[in-house]
């Protein structure tokens, strides 16, 4: 059995809903108001990109693929990688049929939903494929666009992406990261932990091709039962691949 814990049919289901979920099936009725400004993550990170249409665009740790599918609203060509086989399955599925899944409400309860796409999006632009962003596929080529949310902090060692992504982004392309910067030596041995803030050692590691653009946070929501919630900031950075 895969020692991957993203494979797991429960954590499929809490971000199949955490990615298409409306707010009436993730919420209870007594949500506080913080609550619903975390919906939309997979969504609103997409939105720090510049305006535009661009040629081709990355989202790598795509998980589900919501995020992928709204990059393609404004691109030719759109590719999500995962390293969940899982997880990579269901986003190229969605493009085909909404995917039935069950959420978890207590106990021995659930419900039964499906997750489907926004209409008008062009799926025949996406694709999906398995992937280490630490080690990805050397003709993968160059991107206008890299988004990544949610993934630094979940790879052992962070420092081989970010020594490919002047590779993957295009000169004058754009790059999105997120990351609750939740260092946890399950996923990353503390020995490849930033040695000071997360936003320090970006600068470090990315300053000499990229270009920091503009940073804030974004807060997300993963409903893991009706009366459990994760409610968690992300580190959001905006960087421009410099021409040089």
């Amino acid at each position: 059995m895969s020692t991957n814990p993203y494979e797991s049919d429960r954590l499929l289901a809490e971000y199949l809903l955490f990615h298409y979920g409306s707010p009436a099936e993730i919420l209870p009725v007594t949500a506080p108001a913080g609550m619903r400004d975390a919906l939309d993550f997979a969504v609103r990170t997409t939105r720090h990109f510049s305006p535009g249409e661009v040629e081709r665009s990355l989202d790598l740790g795509c998980a589900v693929g919501r995020s992928t599918y709204e990059l393609s609203r404004h691109s030719r060509e759109t590719i999500g990688i995962d390293f969940s086989q899982n997880f990579v399955r269901a986003a190229a599925a969605l493009a085909a049929a909404p995917l039935a899944y069950r959420r978890l409400d207590e106990a021995h309860h659930h419900t039964d939903l499906d997750a489907k796409l926004p209409q008008g999006l062009p799926v025949g632009s996406v694709s999906f494929e398995c992937g280490d962003a630490m080690d990805l596929r050397p003709d993968l080529g160059d991107f206008d666009r890299v988004h990544a949310a949610n993934l630094l902090c979940r790879l052992p060692d962070p420092c081989r992406l970010l020594a490919r992504l002047p590779h993957l982004v295009r000169p004058e392309g754009e790059l999105v990261l997120a990351t609750p910067c939740t260092w946890l030596g399950e996923f990353t041995p503390p020995a490849n932990w930033p040695p000071h803030s997360t936003l320090e050692w970006l600068v470090e590691n990315l300053g000499h091709h990229f270009e920091l653009l503009d940073t804030g946070e974004e807060p997300f929501l993963i409903r893991e039962t009706a009366r459990k919630f994760q409610w968690t900031s992300s580190l959001l950075s905006v960087w421009k691949r410099k021409n040089a």
